[in-house]
């Protein structure tokens, strides 16, 4: 058995919210662009990739996390406008972004940050900018011209709405067929143990 296991801290979406997402989705597909398209009950907004983290230390990072989490109230998570990074015109990653309740996710992220830091784990030194990774580019090739138009004429999609009353400490399990994740701990915002 390993005695380590790759990590990260989530926030978990609506089933409508993943309904919207994933029709997003099918819209992008069909520009034929070579990406690998996230599966529907694999999307979440991640707050904090930690990597892989030893098995004796997940009580830690469970610990942590519900500590960061008791400092935010819960709040309601707009997600809205596709885009991707670089930038849509170029793009490598494709999300949905973050719209009311991006300043709670900015405060949530930063408490994560100074409890996992305290934990040994590095703090991110680009600005956190929520978003929900819809798909990664595996080749560019002609296609990715109509993938990038499809991204400016969705640049005002609305997913709808999420509470975001819960952040989750998953594990992902990487697979031929694709990744695997399990919650390994579940904290409530603005609730202490």
């Amino acid at each position: 058995m390993k005695d380590q296991i790759r990590t990260f801290v989530a926030v978990e979406l609506s089933q409508d919210v993943r309904r919207r997402a994933a029709e997003l989705i099918d819209v992008l597909r069909t520009a034929s662009a070579d990406v690998k398209w996230v599966e529907p009950h694999n999307l979440h907004f991640t707050l904090k990739f930690l990597d892989d983290v030893p098995l004796k230390q997940i009580p830690q990072v469970c610990s942590a996390v519900s500590r960061a989490t008791a400092a935010v109230e819960p709040f309601l998570l707009e997600v809205l406008g596709a885009g991707a990074f670089p930038n849509a015109d170029r793009p490598r990653t494709i999300w949905l972004g973050a719209g009311q309740g991006e300043a709670q996710m900015g405060q949530l992220h930063a408490s994560l940050e100074e409890e996992l830091s305290a934990l040994g784990f590095r703090k991110e030194h680009r600005r956190f900018q929520p978003h929900l990774t819809l798909g990664r580019v595996r080749r560019p090739g002609p296609a990715l011209r109509r993938l990038s138009d499809l991204l400016w004429q969705h640049k005002d999609y609305s997913a709808g709405t999420v509470e975001v009353a819960e952040v989750v400490v998953f594990s992902s399990r990487l697979e031929r067929s694709g990744p695997i994740y399990e919650a390994l701990g579940r904290s409530t915002l603005g609730e202490n143990d």
